[in-house]
């Protein structure tokens, strides 16, 4: 599901940038990142980073997610496509890296687990690095040597605890820069105050200390950030145990009218011709440059103008937090007042689609680690800040920020090549902003479909429910979610699914309701049995999206399928708690109870394959830790050899999971209905 030998997806380079003044060997770093106790480190520095092979890190190869090493039973669980798709490529909308057949360079992501290596030198690809969720019993033994007790811990007191106001108290200089210009390791924190949130009903944060504004509007000092309310992923969700906010904010230029004069209608205006932009809805009556003093900018399909940031607090899942308690969370949706992550974009450079090139895969990174921050190879530098031992946010690694990259970048070229990673679903390098509810809706904190919780639930039950309904995939002509259920059959890209939503699933999933079979348990005692069984699931599982099941009453998405229990929460938040403990993030921030079955090896003979030897058999129920690659002397030396076993000729009709052309956007204000 990953990487031909002849792109770069997931490998490793540089951005010589001379725009930003790139060292590739001049002035020395330390002198540029001193601690900040030193008194020259308080000076202004310039922006520079250094170059650095990926080759040192432990995991070179941490830009390929966990995800990407699961089993798809013999193809009834495609997660793959949902990365790996030609659409926004093919149409030429914010990227150019299609990763589903239309590449010749690529190769087909959905067809072939074709994950590559650098050199012989370096640990292959093929080999699953992701130790936490791969063995849950190694994270468990790494715990007990750090002598915490995890019985002593009060989960819900901790992720209701804010870390988030400590680390923005750490960012030097003005929070209306992108850039704070000092070096130290919160150099690129984002410069968004969460003492100003939640945002206001309109979606603009607003403050009361004029410092952090950049005009006064009919509400108040306004920060020019603006929240947005999108439709959630298979990777961030309740669920999933991680839960997020999305924050956007546009140079001060898009601020103003033509006189230059701050106006809060002109940066509505601006923001909704970018919304439209990227998700491919400009009109022939749309301008073809942004509004006021932003008029000499043109507006570009697929792209964000040069100066877009991103701010991303990425949050533990409390099922109290619906908004309705400020002493709880004031966020709403789930999210808990205490973030696991913040992360951080910034666009500097603008690249176009067609511009992509063939990469050298054992190319240098281009990063900053004193600093926090790296170069995504796609126009934007990123930083993130994870929590230390203790909880407080820290400046993340370069493997660490690689993991993000792998996610949140592109291809384009430049002399001499850099570093790409990414995937076919991204629009200019983003995800949540294409699936932005439109227009006002959109506009306002994330509250993961208008969450609710029920306090009068026992923490066996599912927490509260959902009040927005599944919007309609644009391609697709279905509801998103339900193309979700109907291609995964599971709650995330891993293809599992919390027991309180299988359980739901299960009772309403019987003859009796008029189904053409009882839901089965998952049944792994053999090869033959876990295929018939997952072939029936999905079978099942489509007749329960084609009845509207998935829907209640109202035609909101049941909360069974998105919100989990008090219980399971907590229990989410205290395994990541001990990846926290042991900062264990380099081999796995996802962590499950037990080695889930898509980690196992479940094949007949006609479809086996053997460990990365090429010559050692696996056994039925063997957890997969490598697969087998090309050995020969050619240009495909080191690249997997394996099948993922979808099927990209078996119709939908017949059980087919294939979609080379799965587009991540919706047909605005339409929803399934019941």
């Amino acid at each position: 599901m990953q990487q031909n030998f002849t792109t770069l997806l997931f490998s490793a380079g540089c951005m010589l940038v001379t725009l930003l003044g790139c060292n590739s060997g001049g002035e020395s770093q330390e002198k540029i990142t001193e601690n900040t106790t030193n008194k020259d480190a308080l000076k202004k520095a310039p922006f520079v980073g250094t170059l650095s092979s990926r080759t040192l890190f432990e995991n070179p190869y941490a830009n390929i997610p966990a995800q990407c090493y699961i089993e798809t039973s013999y193809g009834t669980q495609n997660a793959c496509l949902f990365c790996h798709t030609n659409a926004p490529a093919r149409i030429k909308l914010g990227n150019t890296i299609p990763q589903a057949g239309a590449s010749s360079f690529i190769g087909n992501l959905q067809l072939n687990y074709s994950f590559g290596s650098v050199n012989q030198f370096t640990r292959s690809a093929n080999i699953n690095p992701w130790e936490n969720t791969l063995f849950p019993q190694k994270l468990q033994e790494a715990f007990v040597k750090t002598g915490a007790d995890d019985a002593k811990w009060d989960m819900q007191s901790y992720i209701r605890t804010d870390n988030w106001s400590e680390a923005y108290a750490k960012r030097m200089g003005s929070s209306k820069e992108w850039d704070s210009g000092y070096s130290n390791p919160y150099r690129l924190f984002p410069g968004l105050n969460p003492s100003n949130l939640p945002a206001d009903d309109d979606g603009y944060v607003r403050t009361p200390n004029t410092e952090e504004s950049f005009f006064e509007d009919d509400k108040g000092y306004n920060t020019g950030w603006r929240a947005v309310n999108f439709m959630p992923y298979g990777i961030f969700t309740p669920h999933t145990g991680s839960v997020s906010g999305i924050y956007i904010r546009l140079k001060e230029i898009f601020m103003q009218d033509e006189t230059g004069k701050a106006n809060k209608q002109t940066y509505s205006q601006n923001l909704q011709l970018l919304e439209h932009a990227i998700q491919d809805r400009l009109e022939e009556n749309d301008p073809k440059y942004y509004y006021g003093k932003a008029s000499s900018i043109k507006v570009e399909r697929g792209l964000y103008p040069l100066g877009t940031e991103f701010a991303h607090p990425l949050h533990y899942v409390d099922v109290g937090a619906d908004g309705s308690d400020k002493n709880i969370s004031s966020f709403g949706g789930t999210r808990s007042k205490r973030v696991k992550e913040i992360r951080y974009m910034y666009k500097y450079k603008m690249y176009y689609p067609g511009e992509a090139t063939i990469k050298e895969e054992d190319g240098p990174l281009y990063f900053n680690e004193k600093e926090g921050w790296m170069d995504n190879g796609a126009g934007w530098h990123m930083s993130g800040y994870i929590e230390d031992t203790q909880g407080s946010l820290r400046a993340q690694t370069p493997e660490e920020l690689l993991q993000c990259i792998g996610c949140h970048s592109s291809t384009y070229g430049l002399d001499p090549e850099q570093f790409t990673s990414g995937t076919g679903n991204a629009i200019d390098a983003t995800w949540a902003f294409p699936r932005k509810f439109s227009g006002d809706l959109g506009w306002g904190e994330m509250n993961y479909l208008g969450y609710k919780s029920d306090k009068n639930l026992s923490e066996d039950q599912t927490a509260g429910r959902a009040y927005l309904g599944d919007p309609m995939n644009k391609n697709a002509d279905k509801g998103e979610y339900r193309y979700f259920l109907e291609h995964v059959v599971g709650a995330s890209l891993y293809g599992v699914m919390p027991t309180s939503m299988e359980t739901y699933i299960k009772s309403i999933v019987k003859i009796e309701n008029g189904y053409s079979s009882d839901w089965p348990q998952l049944d792994t005692s053999s090869a033959q049995q876990l295929k018939f069984n997952q072939k029936l699931r999905l079978k099942l599982m489509r007749e329960f999206t084609f009845k509207k099941d998935y829907l209640d009453e109202g035609g909101y998405i049941r909360g069974a399928l998105v919100f989990p229990t008090l219980k399971e929460s907590l229990n989410g938040a205290k395994g990541y708690r001990k990846v926290v403990a042991t900062q264990r993030y380099s081999k796995g921030k996802d962590v499950f109870s037990e080695t889930i079955f898509t980690y196992k090896y479940y094949r007949q003979s006609s479809e086996s394959y053997t460990h990365i030897d090429g010559k050692t058999l696996y056994k039925q129920g063997e957890v997969i830790t490598e697969r087998p690659y090309e050995h020969s002397e050619t240009l495909t030396k080191g690249v997997g050899t394996v099948a993922t076993l979808i099927d990209e000729n078996l119709s939908f009709d017949n059980g087919g999971t294939y979609d080379s052309e799965y587009l991540p956007l919706f047909i605005p204000d339409t929803y399934e209905t019941k």
